[in-house]
């Protein structure tokens, strides 16, 4: 096949981690495969060739990007294209068997077409196995579920993954400004951050505001909690926590 439907917003988001030179190997990668209909073959200095790419690079994004098969480099979207291809096109010649249809609705090849037009193939996502989000992450001990929910709806949103390795750093900016998980994801959803790091804060009158927000939430949640009120058994605690922090 000499065709397949490319969709920016898609492929942006599954290579985002590519340096130029890897983005292009990938690029090329997938026009081999799309034009051959194969798998790309094993011996990568073949590949590096026909593509004029370094053959360290063809080596890297085939292995971040694509399955090894004993007999090729697998990419599963590209399988699924290319088989959407072949049916569109077989049921186009059906109906040209048949005498074609009455009216040609907009979007479907007729069977005089050497090839499907853009409505005959799926959108392009080239989502590989190592790339593809985990949202399964469990909500943080201290985080509200209202504000863990906007915070993924945010991250969603920024086309990020939810991963735990992403909590525990924020965590630790969290740490370095003095404030808890929950005020920095507050903070992320309303400015928009899809992270969080503790320089980000402008100044030290910034911070201390910050501080100071993260203290009343902070009693809040603890007096709900208890029932209780009284700073003599609220400030110790408040100490322990922030001992236990750094």
């Amino acid at each position: 096949m000499h065709y397949y439907q490319f969709n920016i917003g898609d492929y942006k988001a599954a290579t985002g981690h590519l340096s130029n030179e890897e983005d292009l190997a990938y690029r090329r990668l997938l026009d081999m495969y799309y034009d051959s209909e194969q798998k790309i073959p094993l011996d990568t200095q073949w590949v590096a060739r026909r593509i004029r790419v370094e053959a360290s690079v063809v080596r890297d994004v085939l292995n971040d990007m694509f399955e090894k098969h004993e007999d090729g480099w697998f990419h599963a979207r590209c399988k699924d294209v290319i088989a959407a291809y072949h049916a569109m096109a077989e049921k186009n010649r059906a109906n040209g068997r048949l005498g074609g249809r009455k009216k040609n609705p907009v979007g479907i090849p007729v069977a005089s077409d050497t090839q499907p037009i853009a409505k005959a193939t799926i959108n392009y996502k080239p989502e590989t196995i190592n790339h593809k989000p985990n949202n399964t992450v469990a909500p943080p001990n201290g985080v509200t579920d209202s504000v863990w929910q906007d915070w993924l709806s945010l991250r969603k949103a920024k086309r990020a993954a939810v991963t735990q390795t992403a909590i525990d750093g924020i965590e630790r900016e969290a740490k370095k400004a003095g404030v808890s998980l929950q005020a920095a994801l507050e903070t992320c959803c309303a400015r928009g951050w899809t992270g969080f790091k503790a320089e980000w804060l402008k100044d030290k009158g910034e911070q201390k505001s910050f501080a100071e927000k993260d203290y009343d939430f902070k009693r809040a949640r603890w007096e709900a909690m208890t029932g209780r009120t009284s700073d003599q058994e609220f400030t110790p605690l408040l100490e322990i926590e922030d001992d236990t922090a750094h």
